[in-house]
């Protein structure tokens, strides 16, 4: 089927099909960036498909790189804004058998367009443009589909999973991102063949539910991969929360309260471990209930601590990078803190911008908004808001870490003539143990008077100092913590 249709290309794009088409060769937008233009949005990315041969592609453009098996050469341009774009210019090729459920056996590139968009996923993805003559090319109905909002494979849905089982989640992921309904076919063979995903490597299946997370409504995606039977081949511990009821706050069940936070912080457009954090925040929910009499009523004490390390495992097993590990594990654990600005106090703040890191602790406010949004309630008082930054700005003018008091280790060595070693952390971390109680300490004259004293220590004396300071410190802020979420109703 050929219809017609304009849109002006940009320049650094009909460059490269100018090209190849002014020394004999076919050139057709393919892919995503078509059906974005059908469908009225800018495409971010630009995909070529042409009769070249990636040796011939490359003797075309000297800005070129070849790094893969299946033809994709990358053809680096000048933008106007002077920045450098990637257009990717793969050859027409038809693919053997896919034994391993993720890549063909063989690739041949003696194959005609037809050939090519016959290969290809899903009917949305299948249509060619030729924009020098305005002609689209779409054997498969695709631009109809894209009218109705549907997406379906090309061809048998069986046969399209069977190829590479990451269509299987890709197809939820773009159902997902565009608003499509599945057609049946395709979501029955999905539920069929959710099973082979296992065979998919984690890094494929994390870069799919990343983009998942991104779009603007995560919390269909991710009902749709527990209604499809795929979501415990991804986050098999968000399952558990299914059906389980809390308490008196709360009007939904940990599912759906996880899966509405998350989706708070879709509505809010924040970044991707923000998101992940309200994801994870109570995925240790079902393990930590337990019934109170006292209360007659569900609680689930320690959920933040497990949950910390659930959310850390999870994370890991997705093979996420380290810094989103820590960081989303951070704000799972840490996310209970804010709770009642009457009775949480200065010196417990100044802790959890240690603990979270100064550069994570508006994030873990905008974790502990996904939570309230998340149990149906209304968005924070305007005052209680301004009450916990002003506690936050505070808590940050004094020192958190060791690197922020108004002494270091070269001053210590200059006034105790002790040498580099494990002594000189000790003597940092007890003085640190000290402000963190007391601010008005952080001044370089008492540390160096208070150094010159905890020099004197012993090394093994200042060391189990230090040791006990800190976990009496550690006590006192657990019992600070417990009385807060016991009084205010907290779990």
């Amino acid at each position: 089927m050929h219809t017609k249709i304009s849109f002006q290309i940009p320049p650094e794009v009909s460059h490269v099909t100018r090209t190849l088409r002014a020394t004999g060769h076919e050139a057709y937008l393919v892919g995503g960036c078509v059906r974005d233009i059908l469908q009225g949005i800018k495409p971010k990315d630009w995909d070529i498909t042409t009769n070249a041969t990636p040796e011939q592609i490359q003797a075309l453009f000297e800005d070129s790189f070849y790094e893969n098996d299946y033809g994709t050469v990358g053809i680096v341009n000048e933008t106007d804004d002077e920045t450098l774009k990637v257009v990717e210019v793969t050859p027409y090729r038809t693919e053997g058998t896919y034994t391993d459920k993720r890549r063909p056996d063989s690739v041949s590139f003696h194959a005609s367009l037809e050939d090519d968009l016959k290969r290809r996923d899903f009917t949305i993805n299948a249509i060619a443009y030729d924009e020098s003559k305005g002609h689209l090319t779409d054997n498969f109905d695709g631009i109809k589909d894209i009218k109705d909002k549907v997406l379906r494979t090309v061809g048998n849905p069986q046969e399209r999973f069977n190829e590479d089982a990451l269509r299987i989640l890709r197809a939820v992921r773009l159902a997902t991102d565009l608003g499509f309904t599945i057609e049946v076919e395709t979501m029955n063979a999905i539920i069929e063949k959710a099973g082979d995903l296992k065979h998919i490597s984690m890094e494929r299946i994390r870069d799919e539910f990343t983009k998942m997370v991104m779009t603007k409504n995560p919390m269909i995606g991710v009902v749709m991969c527990q209604k499809f039977g795929l979501l415990k081949y991804i986050v098999p511990d968000l399952e558990r929360g299914i059906g389980i009821e809390q308490n008196g706050d709360h009007i939904y069940t940990v599912w759906e309260h996880n899966l509405r936070a998350l989706q708070h912080s879709a509505d809010r457009e924040w970044p991707l471990h923000v998101r992940l954090g309200a994801l994870f925040h109570d995925i240790s929910k079902p393990e930590t209930r337990r019934w109170s009499d006292d209360k007659n009523n569900w609680t689930f004490y320690g959920h933040d601590v497990v949950g910390g390390r659930v959310a850390k495992k999870a994370l890991e097993d997705l093979k996420y990078p380290k810094k989103i590990v820590d960081v989303v594990s951070s704000l799972v654990r840490y996310h209970l803190f804010f709770s009642d600005i009457e009775k949480i106090t200065l010196s417990a703040v100044r802790r959890i911008v240690r603990n979270v890191g100064p550069d994570n602790v508006w994030d873990l406010m905008k974790v502990r908004a996904c939570d309230r949004i998340g149990m149906g309630r209304p968005k924070e008082a305007p005052y209680r808001l301004r009450k916990y930054e002003s506690m936050i700005e505070e808590a940050m003018r004094a020192p958190v870490s060791v690197g922020m008091l108004k002494i270091d280790g070269q001053k210590i060595m200059e006034v105790t003539r002790e040498t580099p070693g494990p002594k000189l952390g000790f003597i940092l971390h007890a003085l640190l143990e000290e402000v963190l109680d007391d601010p008005e300490r952080n001044t370089e004259e008492f540390l160096v008077k208070r150094t010159l004293e905890l020099a004197k220590l012993p090394i093994d004396e200042l060391k189990k100092l230090g040791e006990e300071g800190k976990e009496k410190k550690e006590e006192e802020e657990e019992k600070e913590l417990t009385e807060i979420r016991k009084k205010h109703n907290v779990k």
